[in-house]
């Protein structure tokens, strides 16, 4: 086992500078040479603490950016028009690779497994969709789920 200092948040082993256990070969093969952990053993107590100033600016600065991201999120409502049944059933559902594709055709970098929808939308309404960006900062999309009108007929009415 080799006690390395985690320079990036790791989900299932720690937060940043959390003194972690972990396998010599996990450590030496896979954190250290990703700069997601610097080794306790190897390195000296100042540039341990260098390196957990330069993460923790690092990470202020990022879960900032997601702040900002997150308060244009929450801003944001999609909508998707579905065909739908009795009781405002859906025929097929708004799954959270949906939302990902129309919040990437907005410009936002999400992918669907940031998306934090139990179960897919399976019926018409307005729902509340939380979206983890990371740095501990979660986003509320709302997606509005509403009936699909038959355009043609509407259009030849008209005339």
């Amino acid at each position: 086992m080799m006690k390395v200092i985690l320079c990036k948040d790791i989900e299932k082993l720690g937060k940043v500078g959390e003194t972690v256990d972990v396998s010599d070969g996990y450590a030496r093969n896979f954190l250290i040479p990703r700069k997601l952990a610097v080794s306790v053993q190897s390195a000296s107590a100042a540039e341990i603490r260098h390196h957990l100033e330069i993460i923790q600016r690092r990470e202020a600065q990022r879960k900032a950016e997601m702040e900002t991201l997150a308060t244009k999120l929450n801003a944001i409502t999609i909508e998707f028009k579905m065909r739908a049944g009795d009781e405002e059933k859906l025929f097929g559902s708004v799954t959270s690779a949906m939302i990902a594709e129309e919040l990437q055709k907005r410009e936002f970098d999400i992918d669907r497994k940031q998306i934090l929808l139990e179960e897919p939308i399976k019926t018409l309404g307005i729902f509340s969709v939380p979206v983890k960006l990371g740095s501990g900062v979660t986003a509320e999309v709302k997606v509005w789920v509403s009936q699909l009108t038959d355009e043609n007929n509407t259009e030849n009415s008209d005339n």
